[in-house]
């Protein structure tokens, strides 16, 4: 019997709409015999929720990712890469090839800060990073790193979407599509940066051509009340079980819209939104809640934006967020064209102290070994100080310009090595020359971790198979553990 009377809309069918409807029932029957044969019912659930758990190609080390962004590029040769030698040039040319970068630079600018040795693996740490550094037996030091120009636009996209130019989804994206989410309350991938938006805005964290529900979500973490972390958490209205039912009958709708529409991935993604909001009540409130965690915790972590950040962060993956990224602040706070001693020692003071009690709070937990930690920025410094450019700076002669010929970023825990340091740059700091690495290796590198190959690990869009790497990237396998 009918649940309602015959609509003409029922009884005639278009050609075109016979086909297609025809077409996604022997769909559904092959994917319901390919289920049968697995005896998966998470495989069959992909269907329904495109954020339901996934196994990855080959068990991977790695369960979760915490990418610790230094937008605006710090100075490698002040903070993991000493460089005595510009001592010995200080104020002088350096006798190297005159590498391309963005402004005019001048002579040698030897750092400002100490270095020292540290940990059982004697990693030399500037003094910058000594709380960090109390935990290096523990990281990978990766300083052969190279991007591909000293812009920031095309570096952040580089870094965070694996394509400077054109519109590609994201790390955070790609690592969601292929292991979907532990929990069901909460977004698969997080990005948080307090003060609003960086350089290039939501482009960093884009699903691009994926499906929506994979796009990152922004959470502005200046703020410290959950309402105001995430717009409209809270229904003040209607009950939980009254919005479930308007929640049903908007679904119905958009389904019937979406239907005639050949599955708008921009819809898709809105009706996503729509359901991932409602479960979010739940969930998220106590996420974000650091008041909830002990006050020994607390106080490991420190005061202040970064502290507070980090330990959301810590929250987050614990309740099974795949992906999390931390952003130093709106703009490019690293970008120290000028004043960097002061603004690099006021940045580090920042983040120094809440960095190395997350990795202890994660190693404590036995968190550490499933979770890869990355810390680093788009790119680094010139080891030479930057010359007076006109609107470009205050010709304080006391910054470095952007370098993307060589600067230094690190891992922990997911399964690399730790205790080590891979690569290295010219004995001035300024080129990658021994062991270099590309983006496009760093992001092989993360999702064999992961569990995935990277040349097999794609997605079909406009007939062709794309992946994060495009088609360049090898595994770093000598910072595998």
């Amino acid at each position: 019997m009918m649940p309602h009377d015959a609509r003409p809309e029922d009884l005639f069918l278009t050609r075109r709409q016979m086909l297609h409807r025809c077409g996604m029932g022997m769909g559904a029957l092959a994917l319901a015999n390919l289920v049968g044969q697995a005896g998966s019912l998470a495989e069959a659930q992909q269907s329904i929720n495109p954020l339901a758990p996934k196994r990855p190609q080959f068990p991977g080390k790695a369960k979760r990712i915490l990418h610790l962004f230094m937008n605006g590029g710090p100075s490698h040769v002040d903070t993991f890469d000493p460089k005595p030698a510009l001592a010995k040039y200080a104020g002088k040319p350096l006798p190297i090839e005159n590498y391309k970068t963005e402004r005019k630079t001048g002579a040698a600018f030897p750092s400002m800060f100490k270095f020292e040795k540290r940990g059982k693996s004697g990693i030399e740490v500037s003094e910058l990073f000594k709380h960090t550094a109390e935990s290096i037996d523990d990281l990978c030091v990766l300083r052969s790193m190279h991007a591909d120009v000293p812009n920031h636009e095309p570096s952040l996209l580089l870094m965070n979407c694996g394509e400077a130019r054109l519109i590609r989804p994201s790390m955070g994206s790609w690592v969601t599509y292929g292991l979907g989410s532990e929990n069901q309350n909460l977004p698969g991938f997080i990005a948080m940066c307090p003060g609003g938006y960086p350089i290039q805005e939501s482009q960093n964290w884009q699903a691009g051509f994926l499906p929506g529900a994979y796009q990152g979500t922004y959470i502005d973490t200046q703020h410290t009340d959950a309402q105001k972390l995430i717009e409209n958490i809270r229904n003040n209205f209607a009950s939980v079980d009254e919005q479930r039912r308007q929640l049903d009958l908007l679904l119905e709708l958009n389904r019937q819209h979406e239907a005639r529409r050949q599955n708008d991935s921009q819809l898709e993604s809105r009706i996503q939104s729509f359901e991932l909001a409602y479960r979010m009540q739940m969930d998220a409130v106590d996420a974000f809640d650091v008041t909830r965690e002990p006050k020994a915790i607390r106080d490991l972590y420190g005061p202040g934006t970064q502290a507070r950040q980090l330990l959301i962060a810590r929250r987050l993956l614990e309740k099974g967020v795949r992906f999390v990224q931390v952003w130093s602040g709106a703009g490019q706070p690293w970008d120290n064209h000028d004043d960097l001693e002061v603004n690099h020692r006021r940045l580090a003071g920042d983040w120094d102290q809440p960095i190395g009690a997350l990795l202890k709070d994660l190693k404590q937990r036995g968190m550490l070994e499933e979770t890869l930690v990355i810390w680093g920025g788009e790119f680094g410094r010139t080891p030479t100080v930057e010359l007076p450019t006109p609107g470009s700076n205050a010709g304080k002669i006391n910054g470095r310009d952007h370098n993307h010929w060589g600067f230094t970023m690190w891992m922990a825990g997911g399964g690399v090595k730790g205790g080590t340091v891979y690569g290295a740059t010219d004995e001035f700091g300024f080129k990658a020359q021994e062991n270099p690495v590309h983006i496009h290796d760093l992001h092989a590198t993360i999702l064999h971790l992961l569990g995935f190959d990277h040349e097999k690990f794609t997605y079909r869009w406009a007939g062709r198979d794309f992946r994060l790497t495009d088609v360049h990237g090898k595994v770093v396998r000598d910072v595998l553990a």
